[in-house]
């Protein structure tokens, strides 16, 4: 049974041995020490536990007689490693199914749009539909909040008007409340006014962000930190304004709006200890604290009976990025985060506060209806010629010295231009800077391929690999990967 992250492990493993007794199940996942990792892989191995549960790696498990593989959220992200070893575990679970003959479970209430179109257009995949929601309750109301009125209103708050009084009715009746924000910190960047210099980390070509608590800049890149900067290094005025906002900022405006009510936050500055992800979740859930403030991690499979409001506090914040999906990851989060409200007796209200109402994906999701977007989505990527109607690879080149990882990128575009130039089906777009061209104090260039992914594409970007790593470049990583998560 495959969880996408760490902090949904406590919950299913809930389930699971409420109905099959804990001896049966073994757990993995990285928050684990390598003792307790080596005492669950003995289980496993032994054919003691009988039931698997964690994330991604754990379909490595060494499994006796394995006969079925449960995916939950099949759509997320995290199944795929973005590091090395680069692997998908769908692709890894649908390859160990074929071998041993069994079945593969996908589940997700926003399948992922490759999915969706391989269950719909082919016979890959069945569709078994669940057309109500568990213990009969109703899908939340759902409304949008044109950002924009409420500034012609005169409301600079992070709160929209109807939002704030929300909040204070779900206080009075004693209900909670996930405030949904994803960027954690206080302020995104920070600018002087008088230039307009902005302050970026020494090792990423990124701005830094500001986290209240600590007092202190922070890279979310790198982890690089640094003192708080009161003075423009660059033309030496005191003008320096914080922008933006993060899951701290919006926990100093609760507090200070709603003094009397109780907060928590989750994101990944509160989860840095062991099983800190079960505690939150626990003392959210058995202690009645009024507001949960969190990041993606309060978006997904969490059941909590007595949360009947919802607020995104800024919808648009991944519609903004380098990506073909972003319209996809909007829909997705939108209509996730929405029902974390009224899972139970309790109705369940949605507040999504955007700049951008009329755009599909807020549409679609404040309807909560999937195939409508599926169809547009489909549509769209069927004219521009986007996954699942072709493969987008992209080659990346990264190093210390910019020159090296420039001219290594140009050679290997041509040497590719005239392993491929006979292939029509095939793309090929010269090497550029990645959107963010420096991480880690490592430069970064990147090919883009579009085109189907064969087994002759697939040899000839190999041998291309093999050929660079037998020159032995030094302090240089090229990788290739299919239809990554990130463009960026």
């Amino acid at each position: 049974m495959l969880v996408p992250e760490i902090s949904l492990t406590p919950q299913m493993i809930e389930r699971f041995v409420a109905r099959f007794g804990k001896e049966e199940i073994a757990v993995l996942h990285s928050k684990l020490s390598i003792g307790e990792r080596h005492d669950e892989w003995e289980r496993i191995k032994t054919n003691k536990a009988k039931i698997i549960i964690g994330a991604r790696s754990a379909i490595f498990a060494p499994v006796k007689d394995l006969g079925i593989i449960l995916i939950d959220e099949e759509h997320d992200n995290s199944y795929k490693s973005e590091s090395n070893p680069r692997y998908d575990a769908k692709e890894v679970a649908n390859y160990i199914a074929k071998q041993k003959n069994i079945p593969v479970v996908l589940g997700s209430a926003t399948p992922d749009v490759i999915t969706y179109y391989k269950a719909t257009e082919t016979d890959e995949i069945k569709i078994l539909e669940l057309t109500k929601r568990a213990n009969k309750s109703q899908l939340p109301k759902v409304e949008i909040v044109d950002l924009k009125q409420e500034l012609v209103n005169g409301n600079h708050s992070m709160l929209s008007r109807e939002l704030y009084a929300e909040i204070e009715k779900n206080l009075k009746e004693h209900h909670q409340t996930i405030l949904f924000l994803n960027r954690r910190g206080y302020s995104t960047f920070i600018m002087c006014r008088e230039c307009g210099y902005t302050v970026k980390c020494k090792n990423c070509n990124v701005s830094m962000t500001y986290h209240g608590y600590e007092n202190k800049l922070k890279c979310h890149y790198c982890g690089q930190e640094a003192p708080i900067v009161t003075v423009c290094p660059e033309c030496g005025s005191k003008k320096i304004r914080y922008f933006g906002t993060g899951t701290q900022k919006l926990e100093q405006e609760i507090k200070k709006q709603f003094p009397n009510s109780t907060t928590i936050r989750m994101d990944t500055d509160t989860v840095t200890k062991k099983n800190s992800h079960e505690q939150i979740l626990n003392k959210f859930k058995n202690e009645n604290i009024d507001i949960l403030i969190g990041t993606q991690m309060v978006v997904k499979g969490h059941h909590f009976p007595n949360v009947t409001l919802v607020g995104v506090i800024a919808a648009d914040s991944s519609l903004n990025i380098d990506d073909y999906r972003a319209t996809e990851k909007t829909f997705q989060i939108l209509t996730q985060v929405a029902g974390r409200a009224g899972r139970e007796n309790l109705s369940g209200k949605v507040i999504i506060q955007t700049y951008n109402p009329q755009e599909f994906s807020i549409q679609t999701a404040q309807k909560q209806n999937y195939k409508k977007f599926y169809e547009t989505e489909i549509t769209l990527r069927k004219q521009l010629k986007y996954p699942p109607f072709c493969d987008i690879i992209v080659m990346r080149f990264e190093g210390k010295n910019e020159n090296q990882i420039k001219t290594l990128a140009i050679e290997r575009y041509n040497n590719l231009y005239k392993m491929l130039k006979n292939y029509k089906d095939l793309t090929l777009f010269k090497p550029m800077p990645a959107p963010i061209d420096k991480i880690q104090n490592r430069y970064r260039w990147r090919i883009i391929i579009k085109g189907n992914m064969t087994n002759e594409t697939n040899e000839i970007l190999n041998n291309l690999l093999k050929q660079i790593y037998k020159e032995g470049k030094k302090d240089i990583r090229v990788s290739v990967d299919v239809n990554p998560n990130s463009m960026i």
